[in-house]
């Protein structure tokens, strides 16, 4: 941990100049402070608006879990061989590249849509959830995809039944029910 020192005038509290200007030089090469944090306003609205957009794995699993109606539809926008690879329960398979012609189809405008791709690595959600935007469905991504829907340890259909696999140690808390976040 890295002390630091507050500033009147250019000298600080202590007297020491020379430390405040160590200090400074220091921050100026962080790589983590290079640019500095947004205002606490600023990044409350950010984050605010952020979970406007997004969801979890473990959000959507848990209201998913509490059985009746969880005001939103899941859906898989991978290709049909990824949708039987496996998929959330009860999701509506509907590859990106269809949405313009079939969304209309398979979704409720006045329920919203939580779109999951692979994982992190893929923005396929992203651009389905951007499709369903532009068509003027209410829409959020689940953050993590089916890569951590799998890897939190939650059940999965794939074409031969229902699977299930440990939870990955690294991304979901052994022997807790949730991971307090």
């Amino acid at each position: 941990m890295t002390a630091t020192s507050t500033t009147t005038g250019g000298t600080s509290a202590t007297g020491n100049t020379s430390a405040v200007a160590a200090t400074r030089n220091a921050v100026a090469v962080n790589p983590v402070l290079r640019v500095a944090p947004a205002s606490p306003a600023a990044a409350a609205a950010y984050f605010g608006a952020s979970l406007a957009f997004h969801a979890d794995v473990s959000d959507v699993a848990a209201a998913l879990a509490a059985g009746g109606d969880p005001g939103f539809v899941v859906l898989d926008s991978r290709s049909t061989e990824s949708w039987d690879q496996g998929h959330v329960p009860g999701a509506i398979h509907l590859p990106t590249a269809l949405i313009p012609e079939q969304a209309e189809q398979l979704l409720d405008r006045a329920v919203p849509v939580v779109t999951y791709c692979w994982g992190p690595g893929c923005n396929g959600a992203t651009r389905a959830a951007l499709a369903l935007a532009e068509l003027g469905f209410q829409v959020k991504e689940m953050l993590g995809g089916f890569e951590y829907w799998a890897r939190e340890g939650f059940e999965f259909e794939t074409w031969e039944g229902h699977e299930r696999r440990p939870a990955d140690p690294l991304t979901a808390p052994v022997g807790a029910e949730d991971c307090g976040c």
